[in-house]
């Protein structure tokens, strides 16, 4: 483990060499400066991670010292050390920057324990800085690879809010590796040692969500056989991720932002609050503006996750990272399937190139995981990719019979219901395929049935007739 540097700025000759000798004895490495425009000098010369400084010395103080410290790129941690009565200049510093302080005399014990919560931040800052240099070496980021522009500066912008505490919103097509940022966001992150929760709003029915992420209390209602624990409860100190956030009931929605503005939750069927303290994380695979614009996502609730935003690109748009990715994800499933698959021929590079990937990075997965199973030797060629890979299925002409016919004047609610109604006529009432058709979730499909109540396929094709 790196030796922690310690410099000690004070102007009291003894204290300062009392406290040298004791941060010494616990395995800090230290230095000294008698005031504060020693202890920058020797701040640029020396590279500290944690300054020891009081607040009231000649020539530059300890607030100064710190101001200057803090415009500096790489991050120092700065304790302060003060006077009696001098507690409100400590707490303004601490506004600029300062990790925290301590009043004169010192307390051994806390001054201890405030040096080892300092050591463990840096040694978080020296991870991270390991994992940047990770990355510019071989474009790599945790579970993201890409050496690419585009991926490139989605990891630029990972490491730039993974230390905060900030709600980042992650937009990016199905398949784009959604999760696997919400998850590198969290192994960069302070909260890293405390639970990963992940829940997908679009998989949970409706009747169900509501308990699913705040937990519900025994009796609250039929069938609630024992109290549950919510998914807000199970990443208690560390982060949770809302998947297609767009999905969720607005009434849920409207709950879910009070649990983010309270840091309060109120589970199903209790009269009492818990506190919750967990960083949350959202995606969403369609465009949040239109979602909000369509009623399906709150305004309010929108602007209180998109403190930060991060977009995927789809895999057709960096196919320069095709090569890095096809390695990494053979390494993965030799791993996960026993094999020795070392690469794929020049065959399947081309048609990996030349092929648009709609399923994006989860499709390339797919492919070289059955690839991998079906491999007889030692690269990937044609015969291994699946039946048809990369062929253009084409799209079968719109019959008359299928087509919906709008007057001018019909309302856009009209349309939609028209069309909604029109495809599941077509498809025989088979909801699953005409959600696919339509481009909307099975839940979405589901609600739109619930406001047209009784009206039937039969109505709809009359109209449109």
């Amino acid at each position: 483990m790196t030796q922690e540097k310690v410099l000690i700025v004070e102007d009291e000759e003894n204290e300062r060499t009392g406290l040298a000798e004791l941060v010494r004895a616990w395995g800090y490495e230290t230095e000294t400066a008698s005031d504060g425009v020693e202890g920058l000098e020797r701040t640029e010369s020396w590279s500290p991670g944690i300054v020891i400084t009081d607040l009231k010395m000649p020539r530059m103080s300890g607030m100064e010292l710190l101001e200057h410290i803090a415009a500096q790129p790489h991050q120092v941690v700065v304790i302060l050390l003060t006077a009696q009565g001098s507690v409100d200049a400590a707490v303004s510093a601490m506004k600029v920057g300062a990790f925290d302080f301590i009043e004169k005399p010192v307390n051994p014990t806390r001054l201890r324990n405030i040096l080892q919560n300092a050591a463990r931040i840096r040694g978080t800052e020296r991870e991270l800085e390991a994992s940047r240099r990770k990355l510019r070496d071989v474009g790599v980021l945790g579970s993201l690879v890409g050496p690419s522009k585009k991926m490139q500066e989605v990891f630029r912008l990972i490491e730039m809010v993974a230390p905060s505490t900030a709600s980042v919103l992650i937009t990016g097509e199905s398949g784009t590796g959604k999760e696997l940022v919400a998850r590198t966001i969290h192994s960069l992150s302070n909260r890293k040692a405390k639970p990963f929760v992940a829940i997908n709003c679009a998989a949970i029915p409706e009747t169900l969500i509501e308990s699913e992420i705040f937990g519900h209390e025994k009796g609250a209602f039929t069938g609630a056989l024992e109290r549950r624990t919510g998914c807000f409860e199970l990443a208690e100190g560390g982060t949770l991720l809302l998947d297609e956030i767009g999905e969720m009931p607005i009434a849920t929605q409207a709950k879910l932002l009070r649990v983010l503005e309270d840091r309060k939750l109120r589970r199903l069927g209790s009269k009492a609050e818990t506190s919750v303290d967990v960083r949350v994380l959202a995606a969403t695979n369609k465009p949040p503006d239109e979602a909000v614009a369509r009623g399906q996502l709150r305004n309010d609730l929108f602007y209180r996750l998109n403190v930060f935003n991060i977009h995927l690109p789809p895999l057709r748009e960096h196919k320069e990272d095709l090569p890095d990715l096809v390695q990494a994800l053979l390494a993965d499933m030799n791993e996960k399937h026993n094999r020795t698959v070392a690469g794929v021929t020049e065959p399947v590079t081309n048609a990996f190139q030349s092929y648009s990937w709609p399923g994006n990075v989860r499709e390339l997965r797919n492919t070289l995981e059955r690839a991998v199973i079906v491999c007889d030797g030692a690269l990937v060629d044609p015969r291994h990719l699946p039946p048809g890979f990369g062929q253009v299925i084409p799209r079968a002409p719109v019959q008359e019979a299928n087509a919906v016919r709008l007057g001018v004047g019909t309302t856009v609610d009209e349309a939609e219901r028209l069309l909604i109604l029109k495809t599941l006529e077509a498809t025989n009432n088979n909801k699953t395929r005409a959600a696919e058709i339509l481009g909307i979730s099975l839940k979405t499909l589901h609600n739109k049935l619930k406001e047209y109540g009784a009206h039937g396929a039969s109505e709809a094709a009359e109209a449109a007739s």
